[in-house]
């Protein structure tokens, strides 16, 4: 049975030898590739093949990286996707201008497959990441077009940190980045970490990988840390070592500098990736946000029926595991549309925000409340007894009517009651064999029980305890 491959590499080149070397090493790592030799008709190609990397030769026939760059960096589709350029080998002027021009990597040529994999590894690794985000964040805005592409400059001051074996090594690395960059630095010195993870996490982490350190082993610990698992990674080894620069990047760096700490590389590198991840971040902020409005009501600040059904559900399927009861509420406000029609939406508003603040101070952290319609609440019980259950549903009642609420313009508190339905539910219950849908039913009791509360005079408390 044939493997699948892994990704989708172009490699542009105008020698055909080199594309073929590429395609050979590449295709043995179960990538498919695809080639191009010029700018001409780049564009086109790329369109046709979406690939998820691509390898260029430093000068082509007609243009140069940077216009690869500039062409990619015009599509939306392909902004994200990371180009490598491809150097000779001790041209440090070449490398130098292309990650100047905003190129993720330079490779020099000739190069070990271990190095170029290994590159091609992390890279794919990285944007995978995130496509991840950017497929999370669009589904936020399904039905209304695609999202923008917006553009989030970089901090202009970041913190990035040194670390290194020695101290007399920091701070000459801290005092030559400092002189070049607009960035806030810090030396410490390994294997000590206390002083990277005890304060502000940083932004960036320069880490020197001495051939028999501790510094490829502190790569992987400091990328599995949740404070630092989206921190920018550069490892910088003192000579040209292929098989331990590929290490490190198998290890979670995110860029490495082979032939010692060249401040001029380092300044480049750390403007790139900062800004990337400043990208990054901004998105995952997003996107904890835009999940958080989702389950909650604007209005009142309490959850809202899309959460509850989900945490009514884990509930449910919790219950047999613990063995303990669980209770259903739906609450209701008496009369509200009559409060509406007689003191306006706004009064009306105002009833619903100040319910939600008395219902949360009642249930606390025993259990949920969420706004589930106009002037509907539900409450979910995990863990409970009837007696405590019953108590809790009293104290909504009570919380509402014992105090009338003031509404703006209104010399008197208008008085409001509640009405709360109550299903008091236990393991043994939920074993209905092929019931579809065990929580609607339950919900379903709950609703009988609050509309036999309202037959029965309302500012009350009904129950239902069986299964029906």
């Amino acid at each position: 049975m044939a493997m699948s491959v892994q990704g989708t590499i172009l490699v542009l080149d105008g020698v055909s030898t080199n594309r073929i070397m590429l395609k050979v090493q590449l295709t043995a790592a179960w990538y498919h590739v695809v080639q191009g030799e010029k700018l001409a008709g780049l564009g086109a190609l790329l369109r046709r093949t979406r690939p998820d990397l691509v390898l260029t030769a430093q000068t082509l026939p007609d243009g140069s990286a940077a216009d690869v760059k500039k062409v990619m960096a015009a599509d939306p589709a392909l902004i994200d996707v990371p180009i490598v350029a491809i150097a000779p080998q001790n041209d440090k002027a070449a490398r130098l201008k292309a990650l100047s021009d905003g190129l993720d990597d330079v490779l020099g040529y000739p190069f070990k497959d271990t190095l170029l994999l290994a590159r091609v590894r992390s890279l794919l690794r990285a944007r995978a990441e995130r496509q991840e985000l950017n497929i999370e964040g669009s589904a936020q805005t399904i039905g209304f077009g695609e999202a923008p592409q917006v553009l989030i400059a970089p901090p202009s001051t970041a913190e990035i940190a040194i670390l290194t074996q020695t101290v007399r090594t920091s701070a000459l690395w801290s005092n030559a980045l400092t002189h070049q960059t607009r960035h806030r630095v810090t030396g410490h010195t390994l294997p000590d970490l206390k002083g990277i993870l005890s304060g502000t996490i940083p932004d960036a982490i320069v880490v020197e990988l001495a051939p028999n350190s501790s510094g490829r082993n502190l790569l992987a610990d400091l990328r599995s840390r949740g404070a630092t698992r989206n921190t920018v990674l550069i490892g910088v080894l003192p000579d040209d070592n292929p098989a331990l620069a590929a290490e490190a990047l198998d290890r979670g760096a995110d860029a490495v500098c082979m032939g010692g700490f060249q401040t001029d590389e380092i300044c480049l590198r750390l403007e790139t990736l900062i800004a990337r991840k400043t990208r990054d971040d901004r998105l995952r902020a997003t996107l904890r946000r835009d999940l958080a409005e989702s389950l909650i009501d604007p209005l009142t600040g309490l959850f809202n029926r899309r959460y509850a059904m989900r945490a009514l559900d884990q509930i449910a399927h919790q219950a047999p595991e613990t063995e303990h009861g669980f209770a259903v509420m739906l609450a209701d406000l008496d009369h509200f549309k009559a409060i509406n029609d007689r003191y306006g939406h706004a009064a009306g508003d105002l009833v619903l925000t100040e319910t939600a603040k008395r219902l949360r101070v009642v249930i606390g952290k025993t259990g949920f409340v969420a706004r589930i319609g106009g002037e509907e609440f539900m409450i979910g019980l995990p863990n409970t007894s009837t007696d405590q259950a019953l108590k809790q549903a009293k104290q909504i009642c009570e919380t509402i009517c014992e105090k009338p609420f003031q509404l703006p313009d209104r010399p008197a508190p208008v008085p409001v009651t509640i009405s709360v339905g109550v299903k008091l539910c236990t393991p043994p219950e939920l074993s209905h064999p092929g019931e579809a849908d065990p929580v609607g039913r339950l919900i379903s009791s709950a609703d009988k029980a609050l509309y036999a509360a309202k037959k029965a005079g309302r500012n009350q408390v009904q129950i239902r305890q069986s299964a029906a």
